[in-house]
């Protein structure tokens, strides 16, 4: 057996042991039986990790996800819930696939990373708020995760003693150990020691597994859900949870290398973790999705292909089939306390700070986005965030373009100085261009070029160098200004044009190519375009008695 292979196996059996405590707690957090986090557990990775392009990113159970779809399923019926769980779980998956299909991998990149991070902070928060209650052993009142924390503050007086000390008990393992080297298998021991307690000092008002729904023998046979509890509701929270594994999955395949050196391909990604949810929806489990702490313990395993995520699937069905009445004697206490921790760690103080200190946009983006998490439903923060980045992107997109007028000076050089308010007459002028062009960029840009009114015979060098695409609204203002500059008899240079911008603008039919505006291609020459369009500006200015610049 080769020394990768069998890092790999290594790496697998360790990654399916601490899956055992994260699958349990997160299935508890959706509100459903927490045999269904381990059923996850063997079919995400064994279905994802055969398909994704991050070799050694684990697709496991995350707290996100689940709190997500314990909000969504929470308005059905109790008899009712589990089936919905199943199809939400399948709808997220093919969602997902439609994602990867329509080569959407690569505009997740465009979510803002300060929405993002106000978005899992105002998750982190509601996971702690809604753990604290079977924490201490309460059932609080309340229609939202807010609502039952203020109803248990009042109420904490209800709170069971043995149920508070076991809870309390697998928190000081977690903190304890996660600073030793056993910090790898924290949660088990965790685990494991306050279940042993629990059982041995004979606790048997505190609430385990088997009080909340008994384990069965064996996997389920996969089955498809049932469709008849498909509702647009259901549909628009299968999108949102998609959203959320899309973002989530691209920062932790962002955050690692392949070991044979390939290149991540983001949407190919998103298909792995699609099939992985609809694999997940058919042996009854619950979302799943790209997980930032099972991936970096993975590489710490020395893990060296994808076969660690396999095994780590062969490795749990291992643990499903031969003890599920172990999994029935954990306290639900403990899984609470397991995902508390889990809150906590999710909680980036410091990344929040030095996005709160950059201020500007990215202070509003990071506090609108937390505040909707909290008080709204996660679709609704979703939409919110996303809304707020598209937002955010166009405004900075306008107010960034920045209009320089260019002075040649000798030796190919120019100095940059500010282009003036009004074009000057039978004189070339060369404006440089900073910021998108696209959309509000484009009107931005007509609002800063120099006003051509009562100039003779102006002739201005627009350098649109770089620039591989241009948008129609850019065009209609190019064609604008051209025509206000034929009003004066003046012409319109456009230097450093691609050959797909110099396509759009032939296609485009606006520009009066040729006559009032000339286009003057790009080549390999920094400058070289614009020296040749300043030539021939003061060509033509010279044959019709004009001035021109002097050229380099």
């Amino acid at each position: 057996m080769s020394t990768a292979l069998r890092q790999d196996i290594l790496a697998g059996f360790v990654n399916a042991v601490v899956s055992v405590p994260d699958g349990l707690a997160s299935a508890a957090l959706a509100g459903v039986n927490p045999v269904y986090g381990l059923y996850t557990s063997v079919a995400a990775p064994l279905v994802g990790s055969a398909i994704v392009s991050g070799q050694l990113m684990q697709i496991a159970t995350t707290s996100a996800s689940a709190l997500a779809a314990g909000q969504a399923i929470a308005t059905y019926p109790a008899a009712q819930r589990d089936q919905a769980l199943f199809l939400l779980v399948g709808l997220t998956g093919v969602c997902l696939a439609a994602f990867a299909a329509l080569k959407l991998g690569r505009l997740v990149r465009f979510v803002s990373h300060a929405v993002m991070t106000g978005f899992l902070a105002g998750v982190a928060v509601l996971l702690i708020l809604d753990q604290t209650a079977p924490l201490l052993g309460v059932a609080p009142r309340g229609t939202t995760e807010l609502a039952q924390f203020f109803n248990l503050v009042t109420h904490v007086s209800e709170s069971s003693a043995t149920t508070s000390i076991t809870g309390v008990l697998s928190l000081a393992l977690l903190y304890g150990l996660g600073r030793t080297r056993l910090a790898t298998v924290s949660s088990v021991v965790a685990l494991i020691v306050p279940s042993l307690l629990v059982t041995v000092l004979g606790w048997d008002d505190v609430q385990r597994v088997a009080d909340v729904s008994p384990i069965p023998f064996g996997l389920p046979i996969p089955a498809v859900p049932d469709f008849a509890l498909l509702t647009p509701k259901l549909m628009m929270w299968a999108f949102a949870i998609a959203v959320i594994v899309a973002v989530q999955g691209a920062g932790v395949s962002q955050s690692i290398d392949n070991p044979d050196g390939s290149d991540i391909d983001p949407s190919r990604d998103l298909a792995a973790q699609g099939a992985a949810n609809v694999a997940s929806g058919l042996l009854s489990g619950i979302p799943a999705g790209g997980s930032v702490g099972q991936t970096a313990l993975n590489v710490s395993l020395g893990a060296r292909s994808r076969l660690s995520g396999i095994f780590g699937g062969a490795w749990m069905l291992v643990i499903v089939l031969a003890a599920p009445r172990l999994v029935e004697r954990v306290p639900m206490t403990v899984l609470a306390g397991l995902m508390i921790v889990a809150g906590l760690q999710a909680l980036d103080v410091r990344e929040a700070r030095s996005i709160w200190n950059t201020g500007g946009a990215a202070r509003l983006s990071i506090v609108v986005t937390f505040v909707a998490t909290l008080f709204l439903s996660i679709p609704s923060a979703v939409a919110a965030g996303v809304l707020l980045t598209m937002v955010l992107y166009v405004s900075s997109s306008a107010s960034d373009v920045r209009v320089h007028a260019l002075v040649p000076i000798g030796n190919g050089r120019f100095d940059e100085t500010a282009p003036p308010a009004r074009l000057p007459s039978n004189e070339a002028t060369i404006l440089d261009v900073y910021g998108s062009l696209f959309f509000a960029g484009a009107r931005t840009l007509g609002e800063q070029l120099p006003d051509p009114a009562d100039a003779r015979r102006p002739a201005v060098i627009l350098r649109l160098r770089g620039r591989t695409r241009i948008g129609a609204t850019l065009i209609d203002v190019l064609a604008d200004y051209a025509d206000e500059l034929a009003e004066g008899d003046g012409r319109l240079y456009l230097a450093g044009v691609g050959p797909a911008v110099a396509a759009q603008l032939q296609h485009a039919g606006k520009l009066d190519l040729g006559r009032r505006v000339h286009v003057i291609p790009a080549d390999r020459t920094l400058g070289g375009s614009t020296e040749r369009a300043l030539a021939l500006a003061n060509e033509w200015l010279h044959a019709n008695g004009g001035t021109s610049q002097r050229q380099s």
